[in-house]
Order: C-alpha cells, then structure tokens, then sequence
C-alpha cells in the first residue's frame, strides 16, 4: 500500500502543477486588466505594459460609467437574466418532464423539434427574428427581447432536462399518480427538486450565455433603456478606442457581475456542474 501512495505522489504533483498553471493563466490577464484601468492614458503609453501605475488614477471609472452609461445597462442586464434563467429552467424542465415521462405519439416530434433549435447559431436567424419582433410591434421593448432570449435556451434546457429525467424510475411516478396527484403536482413536488444538479447547470450555461449576449439586443432594441452591458462595453471600442484607461475600466465594469456571481455560487457551480455532467 505504501508503494502504491508513494506511486502517486508524481503524479499529484503534476496535476497539482497542471492546475496551477492554468489557475495563473486565467488569473492574471483579469489582474491584468484591473490594474491597468488605473493608469491614464499617456501612463500606460509611454511605460511598461507589465509596470504598476506610479499614480493609481480613479477617474477612469466616474467617466466610463457616465459615458457607457451603465447604471440603467446593469439594470437591464440583471433583469434579462435573471427572468430568462427562471423561465427556461421552469418551462424546460416542466417540458423535459412531459418529452421524458408521459407518453404520446406526439412526443418524439415535439422534442425532435426543440432539440433542433440547439443546432441553430443566432447568425442565421437574427434577421428572421427581427422581422418576427418588428411585425408584432416588440421592437424595442424588453418583452421583445426576453421571448427570443427565453426561446434560444430553452432547447438546451430540454435536452438536458429530457436526458437526466429518463434516468428517475418510472416506480416514483407511479406511486404517486396512484395516491391522486395530478402531473403538476408531481412535477412541483418530486421531479424538479430532484433535478437540482442538472437545474443548476442549465442555470450556468443561459446566465452566462444571457449576460453577455450583444448582437442579438444591438438588433432587437435602439434606446439605451432596453440595452444591456455589452453594448455599453462594446462603445468604448470606437472612437474611444484609443482612451485605454477607460476602455480598461468599461471592460472591468462589465465584468464585475460575473465574478460575483461564481464567487457568491463557485460551490454549487461546481457540484452542478459535475453532477449534471456524470448523470448525463
């Protein structure tokens, strides 16, 4: 037995080192970034990228916040992915739960049908979709952008959902359904609380793929009331390119939300994901 652990001291030690490497790899370019948004302008110019400011200078971030105007953007932000993450894992579960356990003969076209849209990239119906919004009179309207948002996530959400709820015994279902609970109630009750790893994942992918989403809000929407954060990053690479403290700062901005969010979830984030990815 002590060989066997002794066997495995080298090749922890890789791993550990592996790790390692790849944790500064995405540390710094973060560290990076943050660290230069202090600097103005003529500073990071003229001295060492890699060099502290001498100065550490604040007022790029007063200006990219004004200029980006990125009070009502983090508004609008939360607001789409916060309702979009809840409707697509409520409505793709309850959907999952319909493709997985009650039997039709329309089933398997109903969810061939959503497992399509996963195949779909948004390029090739970002103009369908604006001539859908604009003729039904959501142009510019947060409605208008949360239904395609909402609808772009909800086929991974049922696949996932789907594949993860085949694997719970048709013997629960049952049982219940012969004590007279209705599929609501079964649903509410029994299969979504136990779909909390796989749930949590389909949280991470639709967070993360709503809160940076830009072309498909650049198009749905003119009013910087219904924009959202990247299109308030994204100003700062026009005739404000060239301003690169507040570029920096714009860019540190954006990304503040999200390493909140996996500092405040990194546990669940983790079990989620390992859990859902052993289940499926």
């Amino acid at each position: 037995m002590a060989d066997v652990r002794g066997g495995n001291i080298p090749a922890k030690s890789i791993i550990y080192l592996v790790m390692g490497v790849f944790t500064v790899m995405a540390i710094y370019p973060i560290l990076w970034l943050f660290i230069q948004s202090f600097k103005t302008t003529q500073e990071y110019l003229t001295t060492s990228k890699l060099a502290l400011p001498t100065l550490w200078f604040s007022g790029n971030y007063p200006y990219a916040w004004k200029i980006g105007n990125f009070g009502i953007l983090l508004l609008n932000s939360i607001f789409y992915t916060v309702v979009t993450v809840i409707a697509v894992v409520i409505f793709g579960f309850m959907a999952s739960f319909a493709f997985a356990k009650i039997k039709c003969r329309a089933t398997p076209l109903l969810h061939g049908i959503f497992i399509i849209g996963i195949l779909l990239t948004l390029q090739s119906i970002m103009v369908p979709l604006f001539l859908m919004v604009n003729a039904v009179g959501l142009y510019n309207t947060r409605l208008g952008v949360l239904i395609p948002y909402i609808g772009l996530g909800l086929p991974m959400g049922v696949y996932l959902g789907t594949e993860f709820i085949k694997g719970i015994p048709e013997a629960l279902i049952e049982s219940a359904r012969i004590e007279g609970a209705k599929y609501l109630k079964i649903f509410s009750s029994i299969i979504f609380p136990m779909t909390a790893p796989v749930a949590m994942t389909v949280g991470i992918l639709t967070f993360t793929g709503t809160w940076n989403e830009f072309m498909l809000i650049n198009i749905l929407s003119s009013s910087d009331l219904i924009k959202s954060i990247p299109v308030g990053v994204n100003r700062f690479s026009g005739a404000l390119a060239s301003d690169y403290g507040k570029q920096f700062s714009a860019l540190v901005i954006g990304m503040i939300p999200m390493l909140l969010f996996y500092l405040a979830f990194r546990k669940q984030i983790t079990q989620g994901v390992a859990a859902g990815a052993v289940k499926g």
